[in-house]
């Protein structure tokens, strides 16, 4: 598939399509040096939400530096179409199919009694390992908090819920609570952001002989969906700049803050990485744990979030699962490339385990991108696919361009995505070929869970 997102946007994009066909790495570092990996997720962020794919109104500038200096990618899955799974299929290599946690919960579900996770191999191999910011796969008492589950350090939320508030009256420090108490009586003093963005700069000036992974999970654009539901406007920032002057809808002008403040913290990370020396020695993913929302009050058509995708979070659509996804790693990966390889959140443990130069355990849905990475190739996969239980059960599967998408309560419906972006064009009643080819799928990519037992109808 070749220019998929139908996207052209300053000189910017016009040299990166021209560097599609560069080649990637560059020599490799010495055997015994492992690459530090940092990881960071945004919460909710379409795939038209950034200025390096497409978008007019939002600045973005360090995100689109990043951009500039390594791989955007434009075939990039989620684990899921909401939180919770999408972790989970991020952490353990499994798609939803084979996942521990299929879907959002309440009370929240952890992972599985000696599930492997990224942070446990990446500990295994050596590495210091840090997540700040939100978690989603278990709590206390669970036996899969962070720490339980690979992280030498964890600050931020546990819970998916407790997430939803930008301004909390606690946070979790490793297995400790460690009360805001400036947030008390809402005061509103502390955004948790700006913590976890702190708290990742302190570990990055650290001097460690090991090498790192860090995972910063921040919980932007993600809407205070109880506060909206009062207000009217969910959407919690400290200051709507730079868009203050804006003719805009004041929790649009919070929306556009959010995701710039995030912006310009991920700017002074990588500012970090180069002062301390880290740069060239650090790889750096960015992307998102799904599509944009409809959450709080925000219209995600307002920013054309979505980009030119159809659907958004919680559908099995493009523009619920698929997410910009960026990296780079300055010296090894190829500077302002364009890359249309799919590949999905469950590539992300095979990945790191390669680039820490350990074996990922088997019954692995994921697959290393290294050589993607690399210019090259991965070798064939036959399918992507999704499943998702609010409502009903959904499903998706993409074999080559082909997908075939059973909302909850819909009819079957299949597209060409070489041809059909935007999912327009339903064929399912002129190929029933390829429909009944897919529609197998549906049941051999997965397995029954207990937890997620499968539901028909609305």
């Amino acid at each position: 598939m070749t220019s998929t997102d139908g996207i052209t946007r300053r000189e910017f994009m016009a040299s990166s399509v021209a560097a599609t066909a560069a080649v990637g790495l560059r020599p490799a570092p010495a055997a015994d040096r492992k690459p530090n990996i940092l990881f960071v997720l945004a919460d909710d962020l379409g795939y038209g939400d950034l200025g390096c794919y497409g978008q007019e109104r939002i600045q973005t500038p360090n995100i689109d530096r990043l951009a500039a200096e390594g791989i955007r990618f434009i075939q990039t899955y989620a684990g899921s179409t909401v939180c919770a799974p999408s972790r989970c299929s991020l952490m353990t290599g499994k798609h939803t199919g084979h996942a521990t946690v299929r879907g959002n919960a309440r009370p929240e579900l952890g992972l599985a009694p000696n599930e492997v996770t990224v942070p446990m191999i990446l500990k295994k191999a050596g590495y210091n390992t840090a997540l700040f910011g939100k978690w989603g796969l278990g709590g206390p008492g669970t036996g899969s908090a962070p720490n339980n589950r690979g992280f030498d350090e964890f600050y931020g939320f546990l819970d998916q819920l407790h997430a939803h508030n930008s301004y909390p009256e606690h946070l979790w420090e490793n297995q400790n609570e460690v009360f805001l108490t400036d947030n008390w009586f809402f005061r509103r003093k502390l955004f948790a952001n700006d913590l976890f963005t702190e708290h990742a700069i302190e570990f990055l000036k650290r001097r460690r002989q090991n090498p790192f992974s860090l995972y910063l999970a921040y919980t932007v654009p993600h809407a205070n969906n109880e506060l909206g539901s009062f207000t009217g406007n969910g959407i919690e920032v400290p200051t709507d700049a730079p868009y203050s002057d804006r003719d805009w809808p004041q929790l649009e002008k919070n929306y556009a803050a959010m995701i710039t403040r995030m912006d310009t913290d991920i700017g002074r990370i990588l500012d970090l990485l180069r002062q301390q020396g880290l740069d060239e020695d650090t790889i750096v993913f960015f992307t998102s744990d799904n599509g944009p929302h409809r959450e709080g009050g925000h219209n995600p058509e307002f920013f054309r979030s979505a980009g030119p995708l159809r659907g958004i979070k919680r559908d099995l659509y493009e523009g619920g699962i698929r997410v910009p996804a960026i990296v780079r790693w300055p010296g090894k990966v190829t500077a302002r490339k364009v890359d249309n390889t799919p590949w999905a959140f469950w590539d992300f443990l095979p990945t790191a385990a390669e680039l820490a130069g350990h074996k990922p355990p088997g019954g692995l849905d994921g697959i290393s991108i290294v050589s993607a990475l690399q210019g090259k190739a991965l070798k064939p996969r036959d399918y992507f696919y999704w499943e998702f239980h609010e409502g009903g059960f959904a499903q998706a599967v993409r074999r080559g361009d082909w997908k075939l998408v059973r909302q909850a309560g819909k009819a079957l419906e299949l597209y060409d995505l070489s041809s059909d972006l935007s999912e327009r064009s339903d064929l399912a009643a002129q190929l029933q070929d390829i429909l009944s080819s897919l529609l197998k799928l549906f049941t051999t990519a997965r397995t029954d869970s207990d937890r997620f037992p499968v539901k028909s109808g609305k």
